[in-house]
């Protein structure tokens, strides 16, 4: 199987590109290809690769036109880790050249009107193939389509996926450390959530998705709390489920982070339309006391505990708000804008990983079935953990479906054409048993 001289291009190096970047060099050594990696840092780059003899760093600002179209050019398979809003600067190149896209982002909408021009130009656009858009699809799929087969009528589907912290680094009042993009922590819930329960449309506001949280056993690895995660219902005609009474995709949680994370949507810190500007270089302090005022009109955090929380839940939240320093006089720094990016900087400085430190990834399907007359159930389930604050579960989990998509495309494996999420047969099969090589297993019981 000869894949002699094939370039696979990867646009960032950031937190999930860890373990890709490492997959993609040991590829490359074995099948004689080349992976450049384009990235804005090229420090950055250059410490994922390492100096790899199969590797090359290019200095790339992705809204250059004339460097990105070059790039592109020279590629055969292109994987973009970039923040969502510019995937579509790279798909408008790829679609010219002729170049196969992988991303583990939700498919962009401006990417969707291009759908019959990628099919006509015979190219692969795969989407969402990273954690959660990706393993939890293909993961989905196998069994949804197993239980079909065998004659199977699903009455109820739960799928759970958490980006948690280990439980032997897990040292602060959140349980909980940063192992992917921070800004997606701080902006969590805020499109509202989706669902069906029993036939019943169920649809919550920003202010209701961390204070509706509730619990679900995983096997091994304890209890968790889990809050429903955007819109669920287009995965009904996805997963072909139309007919399903219960169907929800959530994200989990240790249950102090929901009750705590509640009191921050509360208090409004997690907002990212009014400008703070103002309180650039004062204490955090002086700011949290401001929010607090005009929120709750009290005078103090003290006040705000006495009167606004819950008398069970007060020594919990002074814990967690302390621990991300909110409460003292830390200056805050001059980029911010808004509550959400003060909010940000405190999280990233307070709950970064350690070089020691394991994170840990739970993903949990809940089936339940009717077969001949019969209800049964069956749970699903992933826990992976890292190695240390570079090799995440997290990076592994994101990058490890998107190197194996890649690794089978130049290898002639899967040969589909158009624009692709991971439901079908064709890519979750075999992008499954390779993960399963590489010790990412699902236990079904």
């Amino acid at each position: 199987m000869s894949s002699a001289s094939k370039n696979i291009l990867l646009f960032g190096a950031g937190k999930s590109a860890t373990v890709l970047i490492r997959y993609l060099l040991q590829k490359a050594q074995q099948y004689n290809w080349t992976l450049t990696v384009a990235e804005a840092d090229v420090q950055l780059a250059l410490a994922k690769t390492q100096s790899h003899p199969r590797s090359a760093v290019l200095k790339l600002d992705v809204t250059q036109n004339d460097a990105r179209m070059g790039a592109i050019q020279n590629a055969d398979v292109v994987i973009s880790l970039l923040p969502p809003h510019l995937h579509y600067l790279v798909a408008k190149d790829c679609i010219a050249h002729k170049k196969h896209l992988l991303t583990a982002s939700y498919v962009d909408e401006k990417i969707r009107l291009h759908e019959k021009d990628i099919q006509q130009s015979g190219i692969l656009f795969l989407c969402e193939m990273g954690l959660d858009p990706g393993i939890d699809h293909m993961s989905a799929m196998r069994l949804i389509d197993e239980i079909k087969s065998q004659g199977g009528n699903i009455k109820s589907f739960k799928s759970h996926c958490g980006g948690l912290v280990a439980p032997e680094s897990d040292d602060n009042p959140w349980h909980y450390k940063i192992s992917w993009n921070p800004a997606n922590v701080v902006n969590a819930g805020k499109a509202g959530a989706i669902y069906r329960d029993g036939h019943q449309t169920v649809r919550l506001s920003y202010t209701d998705v961390f204070n509706s949280c509730k619990r679900v056993a995983t096997p091994a690895i304890g209890e968790w709390a889990y809050y429903a995660n955007r819109d669920s219902l287009p995965y009904m005609q996805l997963y072909n489920l139309q007919e399903t009474a219960t169907f929800i995709r959530t994200t989990l949680r240790h249950p102090d982070f929901c009750k705590g994370w509640q009191h921050l949507v509360d208090a409004g810190l997690t907002d990212n339309e009014h400008s703070m500007e103002k309180f650039r270089n004062a204490p955090v302090n002086t700011w949290l006391r401001h929010v607090l005022q005009h929120r709750y009109r009290v005078q103090s955090f003290e006040e705000y505990l006495k009167e606004i929380v819950l008398h069970p839940d007060r020594p919990l939240i002074r814990q967690q708000f302390e621990y991300l320093g909110l409460t003292g006089e830390t200056l805050i720094p001059e980029h911010i804008y808004s509550a959400a990016d003060i909010l940000q900087h405190f999280l990233e400085s307070r709950l970064k990983l350690r070089e020691s430190d394991k994170d840990m990834v739970i993903m949990l399907h809940e089936i339940v079935y009717e077969q001949n007359g019969t209800l049964h159930k069956i749970n699903s389930s992933l826990m992976v953990k890292g190695d240390d604050h570079q090799q995440t579960a997290m990076a592994k989990t994101v990058g490890l479906p998107l190197g194996i998509a890649a690794e089978l495309i130049l290898n002639n494996e899967l040969s589909l054409k158009g624009l692709h999420i991971p439901i079908i047969k064709d890519i979750y099969v075999p992008v499954l048993r390779k993960l399963e090589e590489n010790n990412l297993k699902f236990i079904d019981i």
